[in-house]
């Protein structure tokens, strides 16, 4: 199921070679993010929560499912593809059958 919460943001992989991490983590340089990585094992379960910032995700390799439990969608998230999740959206993850590599950042709010 695709999310339909124009808030969240899924962008599938359109790349024409494997998404590496080196490969991500220039992407993410290059729009002034700071990403660090992180791996779990296979079917863990991040429990619902939210952030005081915006999240730019990456997996790198595996699998996971993106659940909004307060528009019950969810959708998996796959090698290569990207999501955003504005702050304050409350979300839980599913690691899939795999594990997964991530990589992930937080942006930077401008000062005004």
């Amino acid at each position: 199921m695709a999310i339909q919460d124009k808030r969240v943001q899924v962008k599938r992989w359109t790349g024409g070679q494997h998404p590496t991490r080196s490969i991500i983590t220039r992407m993410m340089k290059k729009e002034g993010l700071r990403p660090y990585g992180w791996k779990n094992t296979p079917n863990y379960r991040y429990a619902v929560r939210s952030h005081n910032y915006d999240k730019v995700l990456y997996v790198i390799s595996g699998s996971l499912e993106l659940t909004l439990p307060d528009t019950n969608q969810r959708t998996i998230i796959k090698s290569g593809d990207r999501v955003d999740i504005p702050a304050g959206v409350r979300h839980g993850t599913n690691i899939g059958s795999t594990g997964v590599e991530c990589v992930e950042a937080a942006v930077a709010r401008s000062r005004r």
